[in-house]
């Protein structure tokens, strides 16, 4: 009889959008700390540290001449330019740790979420995360600054043009309730982690069965 051969699990890079006070980040946090095998991407970005922010970990602060040499180079999976600063996040290391079967989570837009698809389709699991309502919405937009109607109005108009894009994700969850959108959430990375083409050595495994049959 011989070895059983080892079956190592590809990592995955889920991908978490949705408009501005639907609830993501709060359910990134908690997915990070309830998921030992789950990291968060780190990004670089040209801007300058704000306060509390580490390098490392919340960002990588580099300068614009490098964030171009980067980009030329082809070393980023995804870059964006918002406002007067450049965002993206750098392909080495997310490709090692989905190589060694470590999942990546990715905190991005639609924009971000499309060119990480087209740069490594098959790793990638896409969650869009929807609010309950339009008016759940706009208190959740409301209840966190005094911005006078007209700037209130355009989050509500980003907003809408954020949720248009939820047909190209392959999960879609309405954060009605967070205890309930982390265990839909939950299910989802469970799923995707059994799927058959990342389970490396399978086929090995299968044939090694059978030839003992």
């Amino acid at each position: 009889m011989g070895e059983t051969p080892t079956i190592k699990r590809r990592g995955l890079a889920l991908v978490l959008s949705s408009p501005s006070g639907a609830g993501k980040t709060t359910i990134a946090r908690r997915l990070i700390d309830a998921e030992p095998d789950i990291s968060m991407s780190v990004s670089v970005t040209t801007r300058k540290p704000r306060p509390g922010e580490v390098e490392g970990r919340d960002y990588k602060f580099i300068d614009e001449a490098t964030f171009k040499r980067m980009v030329d180079a082809n070393e980023l999976l995804e870059w964006a330019r918002v406002f007067d600063n450049f965002y993206g996040t750098p392909r080495a290391p997310v490709e090692a740790a989905i190589e060694g079967g470590q999942d990546i989570l990715f905190d991005i837009d639609w924009q971000g979420a499309q060119q990480l698809s087209e740069k490594m389709k098959h790793d990638v699991v896409r969650v869009f995360i929807l609010p309950p309502s339009a008016a759940s919405l706009e208190q959740r937009l409301r209840s966190r600054a005094l911005d006078p109607e007209d700037i209130l109005r355009k989050r509500m108009d980003a907003a809408a043009g954020e949720i248009s894009h939820w047909p190209e994700y392959d999960y879609v969850i309405v954060n009605s309730d967070l205890p309930t959108s982390m265990e839909g959430l939950t299910a989802i990375l469970a799923a995707e982690r059994l799927r058959r083409d990342r389970l490396n050595g399978l086929t090995a495994f299968v044939r090694e069965m059978q030839s003992q049959l």
